[in-house]
């Protein structure tokens, strides 16, 4: 009868955490980590040794690569073959380990991404220094486990004659953890461990003495010796990584720059596409070409300068914006006790040295006991020399060899394994010769097993062998640093001035948020049209500008975006712009109310804003020019739910006027206003209680009495007035009123502006439609007190949402 099957009613949560923490657990310690004792992920090692077992070391031929992924995949790793041909691939490129564990017959890829051939292609083989990870694995120096199938056994760790984990580094990502080791100079490192076996308390400081940092197989050159120290004192940490690169003169004045070395893990052809993307797109002026001369003979890629260019600001900026200059981050994770931590260079050498400690351990108790039994069976032999004659009649009269053991066993003590080497003695092995050299055995066994037995014994003598087999590889496989280490990390100067092509371009910013710089000749050929942009859309900045200036933008929301304007996008006059949230990432909620170019950051101008809950802040401009910029930045602080509705460029001479809904308006001197910093949210201007500002701006002190402000109402009426009709007041004060009081109806403000009589403004319904801008010469010039003439029909088109100063597109609107 069969079983019933049983259901487990589990919850969900438990079922999906129980099964990921098996699965973290796996790729953890199975996958993704490398052992802190041999430096090598599971993958690794698996290769290593199935190319040891399938005699595929380095004093032999290459041996066909799809082999030995075969070998790897059937015995010890059932993964996919790509995963373990990449592993193997990856042991045998020079230009990722610091020291080849593998050698390739064949294309195995390169420094500029190409990948390898297929395995059907490529032939490999041990490299010799991979035998000394290997070196003993047969004598029981480390565990053994079944493999996948219980058909064949795999190490759990290599011997690892060398500390492979900082010689050649590792990465890798699992769940929950991620490393990244540099690689290291072998000689260093050996240097590192025996100290740290002479002097079990040295400090990472003293370390570095022997071991400054990693040493990577590209060369280049690491700066910040204190991120260096950190790393190695906490397991993380970073320090700048570039390549090497001089300036070499040319004829006719001119210079180049040539890169000879490249960071570590950098694509070169990647690179070098980057550095003619900046040279095509013009974002530094100076480079003539740019191309890739590496050959045989050694790296090259080579920058041509054009004349009278500035390499070292070049160069500086290529370092900057390129992965020419990269920080490179300490991450040292590895599996320690079956567990993976985050390990300091203390705990990664004792690691390496206990393993070590057990490795010679393990490896003297096999030989010493292999020793015994031999030096057991070579004293069997002398004695049954001695007695030559009788063994041999004993071993005549016996029946067969069964017989004679058990004769020999009985006539002279001889135990199994003793008589057993007796009986198949050959006949040549009882000449004078050979008896000397049996002797001359046992002597050497008895001093051997006395050496073994003193290591075993001793923890000193363990170390002197420890340290005797580091040394010995030290100096076979010794080569020189290839990295340069510098002390502290260069500051990058860029003289922007010189790095930037000086070009005239258009400069057009929307109401909606788009931007864009545009060619002279593009906005020649566009017959006068207004830019592309979207039909509910319309100017709000336009301006004749140069590449070496700087483009402000002011939101509502109180922050400032930074750009310079040879950084904004460069696209035709006709085509729509690019929003500024592609360039630098702006809240959805915010909006563009006003635009700056600005030439010079001086303390002589101001930047003023003005709020719709009546505050007043001004700033010097030099106070806006930012270090970093990838951001919106704060540029005035607002309380609660105000808004900005007003930015303006004073020098301390103007007049400044605000107005509110309710049709007050307020003129005072900018002297009233205290300068303050940055992010601060400046004084109270006018007194608005529950109304709200909602037009504000500023008039140099000397035009102030041909100044006129051109106001509109929701209503469609219109007005110009003389900014004189305003009587100079204090600040905090409600201002006075500028329509006629209306008990049904009344008017409310919706613009404010003072323009001039050529200028037009333009405005949108609360339905949505556009209406025809209008000219503001046709407006009456008016006093305070009256409410204007209407100029659009309200009642055919609804009351007016808004209105804006039309920003003209003619060349000698821009200012």
């Amino acid at each position: 009868m069969a079983e019933a099957e049983t259901y487990l009613d589990l919850p969900l949560e438990d079922v999906l955490g129980d099964r990921f923490g098996r699965y973290s657990k796996y790729i953890i310690q199975e996958r993704a980590l490398p052992d802190a004792r041999d430096g090598l992920k599971p993958v690794q090692r698996r290769i290593l040794y199935a190319m040891l077992q399938d005699g595929n070391t380095a004093e032999k031929p290459f041996r066909k690569a799809a082999k030995t992924v075969g070998n790897v995949i059937g015995n010890y790793h059932p993964h996919g073959d790509s995963s373990v041909y990449e592993a193997l691939v990856r042991m045998s490129q020079d230009w990722k380990a610091r020291h080849l564990l593998v050698q390739m017959h064949g294309n195995n890829g390169s420094i500029d991404g190409d990948p390898p051939a297929a395995m059907r292609y490529t032939e490999a083989r041990l490299a010799p220094i991979a035998k000394e990870l290997l070196r003993d694995i047969e004598k029981e120096t480390v565990e053994f486990i079944p493999n996948f199938d219980d058909t064949e056994e795999e190490p759990v760790v290599l011997p690892a004659k060398f500390p492979n984990l900082l010689v050649n580094g590792s990465t890798g990502i699992s769940s929950g953890y991620a490393t990244d080791i540099p690689p290291h100079n072998l000689s260093e490192v050996i240097d590192a461990v025996l100290m740290r076996m002479d002097q079990p308390a040295s400090s990472v400081s003293e370390l570095m003495e022997v071991m400054p940092g990693p040493d990577f197989p590209g060369g280049g050159i690491l700066q910040g010796k204190d991120g260096i120290k950190k790393a190695y004192e906490t397991g993380k940490g970073k320090a700048i990584l570039r390549g090497l690169a001089e300036v070499e003169e040319l004829r006719g004045g001119r210079e180049q720059i040539v890169i000879t070395e490249l960071p570590y893990d950098v694509v070169k052809a990647n690179l070098v596409k980057k550095m003619d993307e900046i040279r095509f797109d013009k974002k530094v002026d100076g480079i003539a070409e740019v191309r890739d001369d590496t050959d045989r003979t050694g790296m090259r890629v080579v920058i041509e300068l054009k004349k009278d260019a500035d390499a070292t600001s070049i160069l500086h900026y290529l370092y900057k914006n390129t992965e020419l200059q990269m920080t490179y981050n300490f991450n040292m994770v590895a599996i320690s006790d079956r567990t993976p931590a985050l390990l300091s260079l203390p705990e990664l050498l004792d690691a390496y040295i206990q393993h070590q400690k057990d490795v010679i351990e393990n490896r003297s108790t096999y030989e010493l006991r292999k020793a015994k039994d031999r030096l057991h069976i070579v004293e069997g032999l002398v004695y049954a020399v001695s007695i030559l004659d009788e063994v041999i009649q004993t071993i005549r009269s016996s029946e067969n060899k069964k017989d004679a053991k058990a004769n020999l066993i009985e006539a002279y003590q001889f135990t199994d394994a003793q008589a057993e080497a007796i009986v198949n003695l050959q006949l040549y092995r009882l000449t004078n010769t050979d008896v000397t050299t049996l002797e001359e055995e046992k002597a050497e066994l008895e001093k051997r097993i006395a050496q073994l037995e003193a290591i075993l014994q001793s923890e000193k003598k363990l170390a002197l062998e420890v340290k005797k087999e580091l040394r010995q590889v030290r100096k076979t496989y010794h080569n020189e640093r290839r990295t340069v280490i510098e002390e502290t990390v260069e500051e990058l100067k860029i003289d922007k001035e010189a790095m930037i092509p000086a070009e005239d371009v258009y400069v057009t910013v929307t109401k909606e948020g788009y931007i864009k710089r545009t060619s002279p000749r593009s906005y020649q050929a566009s017959n006068d049209e207004r830019p592309g942009m979207k039909e509910t859309d319309d100017l709000i900045y336009f301006s004749h500008a140069n590449t070496t200036e700087t483009l402000l933008l002011f939101t509502e929301n109180g922050h400032y975006i930074y750009i310079p304007i040879y950084e904004l996008p460069d696209i035709r006059w006709k085509d729509n712009g690019q929003h500024v949230a592609n360039i630098v990432p702006i809240d959805q909620n915010d909006r563009l109310i006003a635009a700056e170019q600005i030439t010079q950051f001086s303390n002589e101008w101001l930047l003023t804003f003005f709020t719709a809950q009546g505050m007043v802040k001004q700033t010097p401009l030099s106070e806006y020019q930012p270090q970093r910029y990838s951001k919106p930045l704060v540029a005035v602080k607002l309380k609660g739910e105000d808004r900005v509705v007003s930015v303006s460029l004073t020098n301390g001479n103007h007049q400044l006027f605000m107005a509110t809904k309710n049709g007050n308006g307020l003129r005072l001197h900018e002297e009233q206003v205290s300068v303050t910093g940055q992010r601060t949210a400046g004084v109270k201007g006018m007194n608005v209680k529950d109304d709200e500002v909602v037009a504000a701006l500023a008039v140099p002190a000397p035009s102030e009495d041909e100044a006129v402000v051109a106001v509109v109402t929701h209503r469609g009426a219109a007005k110009k007035m003389k900014l004189t009709e305003f009587p100079l007041s204090n600040r905090a004060t409600k201002g006075q009123s500028m329509f006629r009081e209306l008990k049904k109806d009344p008017h409310r403000l919706v613009y404010a502006g003072s323009v001039p009589a050529s200028e037009q403004i333009a405005g949108t319904t609360k339905e949505g439609d556009s209406w025809m801008k209008r000219s503001v010469q046709h407006l009456k010039l008016s006093e305070r007190y009256s409410n204007g003439s209407y100029i659009i029909d309200t009642k055919e088109t609804g009351t007016i949402a808004s209105v804006w100063t039309y920003v003209d597109h003619a060349p000698d609107s821009s200012t």
